[in-house]
């Protein structure tokens, strides 16, 4: 798995995959070649902030201390362990967030959003019912990306 935004890159790999020593020369080399197209690492701004926590002018009052909440209490928190969360929806009660980079397909990530999050969010906005975890689209173009990646490193060796 992969992940990236724009304070830093992660990549994850399984148990049963090769040792990190034999990987990284070959991520290291992706990477590099990648940095070497020219090509725009992330989407533009518009693309970024049409999902994230920047603050619409459309966004309603709850809306508004969701996104706040993420970005001054949880994110920071969660970056700190190379991950992220992007503010997807809030809907019927419902916060719906996308995981990104060590927290996706973490196995404490469901516990850290039920336990963690989600009580932090009930605790200061009642409104909020649930929060779920979802992939939103930045999340799957990054991961369509990084699959045509990982054929091209499939077929360098």
């Amino acid at each position: 798995k992969h992940g990236i935004n724009a304070e830093y890159g992660s990549v994850t790999k399984d148990d049963n995959e090769q040792p990190w020593n034999t990987m990284k020369p070959d991520i290291f080399a992706c990477i590099m070649d990648f940095f070497s197209s020219n090509q725009p690492v992330l989407l533009d701004e518009a693309a970024l902030a049409s999902s994230s926590s920047v603050i619409n002018a459309d966004d309603d009052e709850t809306t508004i201390m969701i996104k706040e909440l993420l970005d001054t209490r949880i994110r920071p928190t969660v970056m700190e362990d190379g991950g992220d969360i992007r503010f997807v929806a809030f809907e019927d009660g419902i916060v719906k967030l996308a995981l990104q980079g060590s927290c996706s397909g973490c196995p404490s990530s469901s516990v850290t959003l039920k336990n963690g999050i989600e009580n932090m969010m009930q605790f200061y906005i009642p409104e909020v019912l649930s929060v779920e975890a979802v992939d939103d689209e930045i999340v799957e173009l990054q991961n369509q990306v990084f699959e045509e990646f990982d054929k091209t490193l499939e077929k360098d060796k």
